[in-house]
């Protein structure tokens, strides 16, 4: 059976350095997470977030809005609205506002659970 989603109903999630909402994950049945993530332009004296990692499972992030930088292990990657990055299980990555308008990303990942698999990191 389909189920309508309202984004107004999302889990909100406690995440250093950004907004997260979380419309799908296993604690409503489903078998993958997809999280709504929305990163602000930086301000002085922001302190900037470490990365974090997903051990066990990739993750898929498509650019809705803004511009932006992941920093990750393999490297930077300058990011803009239509732009998909892969990354895979065990890498740490984080994401970083470089323009002047919110940076929201829709996060994709293949369980239900993303919590139990992810480490967050002060710095890289």
């Amino acid at each position: 059976m389909v189920r309508l989603l309202k984004q107004a109903e999302a889990k909100r999630l406690g995440l250093p350095g950004r907004t997260s909402l979380e419309p799908v994950s296993g604690e409503m049945g489903s078998r993958i997470s997809f999280r709504i993530a929305t990163i602000a332009p930086a301000r002085p004296g922001d302190k900037i977030r470490g990365p974090h990692l997903h051990r066990d499972f990739e993750e898929c992030i498509y650019v809705l809005s803004g511009r932006g930088t992941m920093h990750c292990e393999s490297g930077e990657h300058p990011v803009q609205p239509g732009d998909t990055l892969l990354v895979p299980a065990g890498e740490k990555h984080m994401t970083v506002n470089t323009g002047t308008e919110p940076l929201v990303l829709l996060c994709f990942f293949p369980v239900g659970d993303v919590s139990s698999g992810t480490t967050e990191f002060p710095s890289f």
